[in-house]
């Protein structure tokens, strides 16, 4: 009789099925804090800048259009925010960091609501109004909050794919 030979699969070239389980609970958040990024890149970088440069648009007009933006921006950011936060609960890998980076994101969204957009709002309305308003610091603090809210999301999304990348590694 022929004995038969099976190959032997050795543990160095099999992948994990946990490994494979993380990658796919890793997703979720690397999507919403990108797709988060490239939007307040879009609104808050691209599309305001030149908003108020052609030439067409008056003041009154901008401030205005820019008012309906950013209070649906602020919706919208909310919503991914508590996205964010689940899919971090959901994630396997760095949930402490992932954590702390949407608690800095919910206080900055927060403040934005609260004072921020309010005060702005206001200071839009009596310019569109015609009124001469004093000097305010109110939107050198926006950009500021919106320069902390970039910087956390590219963080936070460059460390999601690292550990994403680096959980497919083999040990």
């Amino acid at each position: 009789m022929l004995k038969t030979v099976r190959p032997q699969v050795t543990e160095s070239l099999v992948v994990p099925d946990e490994s494979r389980s993380h990658r796919f609970r890793e997703a979720p958040f690397v999507f919403v804090a990108i797709f988060w990024l490239g939007l307040l890149l879009g609104v808050s970088l691209l599309a305001t800048t030149v908003k108020f440069q052609a030439p067409s648009l008056d003041l009154p007009t901008a401030l205005d259009v820019g008012r309906v933006t950013f209070a649906l921006l602020s919706k919208v950011e909310w919503v991914l925010c508590g996205v964010l936060i689940a899919a971090a609960f959901l994630s396997p890998l760095s949930q402490g960091v992932r954590l702390g980076g949407c608690a800095v994101l919910v206080a900055v969204l927060a403040c934005q609501a609260s004072w921020l957009l309010p005060a702005l709002d206001l200071r839009a309305s009596q310019i569109i109004a015609g009124a001469t308003v004093p000097a305010s610091n109110h939107h050198l603090y926006y950009v500021a909050a919106e320069g902390l809210k970039t910087l956390l999301l590219l963080a936070l999304s460059v460390e999601a794919l690292w550990t994403s990348v680096s959980s497919r590694r083999p040990a």
